[in-house]
């Protein structure tokens, strides 16, 4: 009998699997990204995107977790010997990820508290950068700690530590049994009140509109891939880890099915909210709809707070619902992440898990303060941009090439998959994940490349952009083939 942790439920897998995609970028990434490329034409990439590369690579990370019963190394170490670097590579990416994920949700709590008396007054641009965040005059000055951002994010990471020190079943199962559905209903109650705001119908309008002379526009396409790709927790080790939590007899491919419509579901849901939202503030304005659309931090904390300003009435409970949903979409996620390296630094060295959350999660939370500093944004906005496109999107195709092509073991994970789902993985399954994938993420790498290199990212100094941006990039990298060489010197000495 094997003593490793087990999901106490099937629900409490899916639940903990879709609390892990559904995150910040469902709500402040998928709505801008749908607009700008068609609109309701977007919606056939992104539905082809799912379908051949979202839940076939779903698929495939349940299948490599429940198979190989580890994190994401000890996985791709039983996977095949020299693999072991891949999974310690995804462990260092979600590593970066954690120290500064951490700090967005940080900046939502204390959102959530101003909600209530709108403390960001009516120029909110100013509030978030001047007042709040004490933004430093250039990138790379670090500056002091900000004093209201490193209050809240001490809370984030107590409870976020708290929670997987409780473990997989009573801590990770059950944060998620509580965030999900409350998140579900708070958000419900956003996207209502936003539907009945006048000028709503106009956002959506603008949303749903399709302009399908995109469809045979290249970027449109890969901008589908990226969103399917960043939303769902791909070759983040999220997915393997959480799935070898699963008791053997596990429905994979179901589960797999269920993961990836639910966490679309939330992007629509998220898209009806925030641009019927835009719609209102655009008619209260008395302009179009596309002046006021945005995405990202500025959509969150600069033009929701003006949303929040205007509205007719119990303003103050609609800005704290909305950001008591950023909070709980941001820690179901940030928890997920950090399960990542706290299992793998449990298997590597023989450590308790109590051990291994103080150890990984105390060196993040130690981290993440230079996200707390007033150069922060700046250090935040490089690396997030570098470690998704240069570490999240190449370990996909890195992953996906080596099952399919260098140890050739897609057929064994088919069978495997097959013995215990009741859909059937066919040919499409294999041809998904040998070409079609490959192919897409390949092409995105080549274009991301062949633009960071010919331009700079974001006007920022040529120096912030190595050392902030590419050098964590690389870096991870590096952790990864370093980690994975450790073994091989404890083997030599035993």
């Amino acid at each position: 009998m094997e003593n490793r942790p087990q999901w106490g439920t099937r629900a409490g897998f899916i639940l903990a699997a879709v609390g892990s995609a559904v995150g910040l970028g469902n709500i402040w990434r998928f709505p801008a990204t749908a607009y700008e490329n068609g609109g309701g034409a977007f919606f056939l990439p992104y539905l082809f995107a799912l379908l051949t590369a979202g839940i076939p690579l779903l698929i495939l990370e349940f299948t490599m977790g429940h198979k190989f019963r580890g994190s994401a190394p000890t996985s791709f170490s039983r996977l095949s010997k020299g693999t072991e670097w891949l999974g310690w590579w995804q462990v260092a990416i979600s590593f970066v990820i954690s120290t500064y994920y951490a700090v967005i949700i940080a900046w939502a709590m204390a959102y959530a508290v101003f909600s209530f008396k709108l403390t960001w007054g009516e120029n909110t641009e100013g509030f978030l950068f001047s007042e709040y965040l004490k933004l430093a005059e250039a990138p790379g000055q670090m500056g002091s700690i900000v004093p209201s951002v490193i209050i809240p994010l001490v809370i984030v990471w107590v409870i976020t530590l708290g929670v997987l020190i409780a473990g997989v079943k009573k801590g990770i199962e059950l944060a998620n049994k509580i965030f999900i559905p409350a998140l579900v209903v708070m958000f419900l109650i956003i996207v209502v009140r936003a539907l009945t705001l006048d000028g709503a119908a106009a956002g959506l309008d603008a949303f749903f509109k399709p302009d399908w002379t995109k469809i045979a526009d290249g970027k449109v396409w890969v901008a589908a891939y990226g969103q399917i790709f960043f939303s769902l927790s791909i070759a983040f080790a999220i997915m393997i880890t959480y799935s070898s939590y699963l008791p053997k007899k596990s429905d994979i491919t179901n589960n797999a099915f269920i993961t990836g419509f639910s966490n679309s579901a939330f992007e629509l849901l998220a898209g009806i909210g925030v641009f019927s939202a835009l719609g209102f503030m655009a008619a209260q304005a008395g302009v179009p709809v596309k002046e006021v659309v945005s995405g990202g931090v500025g959509l969150a904390f600069v033009v929701f707070p003006q949303i929040i300003n205007q509205l007719p009435a119990l303003n103050g409970l609609f800005g704290f619902l909305f950001f008591a949903c950023l909070v709980l979409a941001g820690l179901s996620s940030l928890i997920s992440i950090i399960e990542t390296y706290v299992a793998g630094v449990q298997e590597k060295f023989n450590v308790s898990r109590t051990t291994s959350v103080v150890l990984g999660g105390g060196i993040a939370a130690i981290i993440s303060l230079l996200f707390a500093t007033q150069g922060g944004l700046f250090y935040l906005d490089v690396a997030d941009y570098f470690i998704n496109n240069f570490g999240v999107a190449l370990a996909g195709l890195f992953e996906v090439i080596t099952v399919a092509w260098i140890v050739k073991e897609l057929k064994s994970f088919q069978s495997h998959a097959d013995a215990v789902s009741d859909i059937k993985l066919g040919l499409w399954w294999r041809i998904c994940l040998a070409v079609i994938t490959p192919v897409v993420l390949g092409y995105m790498m080549f274009d991301n490349l062949r633009t960071n290199l010919t331009s700079e990212y974001g006007d920022y100094p040529r120096e912030f952009i190595f050392s902030s941006g590419w050098s964590v990039a690389l870096g991870a990298i590096l952790i990864g083939v370093l980690f994975s060489i450790k073994k091989k010197s404890q083997h030599l000495s035993s």
